[in-house]
């Protein structure tokens, strides 16, 4: 695994902030962590780059101790935040030759087909270009290098549709080569694009799995039925928002499998008419899973 934690804690002070997080990153993948304000995904991302110190449990990132990163280790990790502090003075080309000598694998002529495709003018100064420049500019610094492992956090907060697509397909186009870390909020954005995806909610993974794998269990179902639905029946817990409109009961599945399907809601129902099931987007699972989390007892 590119990234491993076991067990992570941060509190500040009486607070929280994780509460045992553990989680595995596949080296390759794109993997998307998930998760409502608050949950823990920046604390966990500045513990990996070593911006923070756990209150206990381990990280490790490349095979290394967070807490013990090199500078032969953090030349092969580019890493984007939205509220990175950056040399508003420099130019775009000056901060760029400024970081070039601390990565022995910087491309050049990478960086100089970055800098046209995201339309960067290097003689700019970077108190001078608008957020979305900003955030280019950042991700030529963090992509230049041809990392290892890419980290970007909420790297889409804030930055108009035709800027976000340019970001995402330079981050894209290239994630054959590297590993690719990202938090964000815009579900709608990286759906299609990531590999694998981990939920977190007050501190803890919840669950993390291959895309593939989560959008085959999770379904919306409708079952229409011979007499009126019954919101209240005694449904399994994996059934979530159950909730019945005239003869048909819908509920989110978050145990779906073609196979055992039909005999398992012959068990919970009678005069069974007509299913319909259909997978579900990212961003819809997302919110069904946070409600969930609101009621003790309900299966992920």
């Amino acid at each position: 695994m590119i990234i491993q934690t076991d067990s992570l804690h941060k509190k500040y002070g009486k607070h929280g902030a994780l509460n045992g997080l553990s989680l595995s990153v596949p080296e390759g993948s794109a993997f998307a962590f998930i998760g409502a304000n608050g949950a823990g995904k920046t604390t966990t991302i500045k513990i990996l780059m070593n911006l923070l110190t756990a209150s206990n449990g381990s990280a490790t990132v490349l095979g290394v101790d967070s807490r013990q990163l090199s500078p032969r280790e953090l030349a092969m990790i580019g890493y984007v935040s939205e509220n990175q502090e950056i040399p508003k003075q420099m130019t775009v080309g000056h901060y760029l030759d400024y970081l070039r000598p601390f990565y022995p694998t910087w491309d050049k002529q990478r960086e100089a087909v970055l800098l046209q495709q995201l339309g960067l003018p290097a003689d700019r100064r970077i108190g001078a270009l608008s957020r979305g420049m900003r955030m280019k500019m950042l991700l030529v610094a963090a992509m230049a290098f041809r990392p290892k492992l890419l980290v970007l956090d909420e790297p889409f907060s804030g930055l108009d549709p035709l800027v976000r697509d340019e970001f995402m397909q330079e981050v894209f186009a290239n994630a054959d080569e590297m590993t690719v870390f990202i938090s964000s909020h815009d579900l709608a954005e990286i759906e299609g694009l990531v590999s694998h995806v981990a939920f977190v909610d007050k501190g803890r993974v919840l669950f993390q799995e291959a895309m593939d794998d989560l959008t085959k269990r999770i379904r919306e179902v409708h079952i229409t039925l011979a007499t009126p639905a019954n919101a209240s029946i005694a449904a399994p817990p994996e059934w979530l928002h159950v909730r019945a409109d005239g003869n048909v009961l819908s509920f989110i599945d978050t145990r779906f499998d073609e196979a055992t399907f039909q005999a398992r809601i012959a068990t919970q129902l009678a005069g069974i008419q007509r299913v319909d099931t259909q997978a579900l987007p990212l961003r819809a699972i997302f919110t069904t899973f946070a409600r969930a989390v609101q009621n003790q007892g309900a299966t992920l």
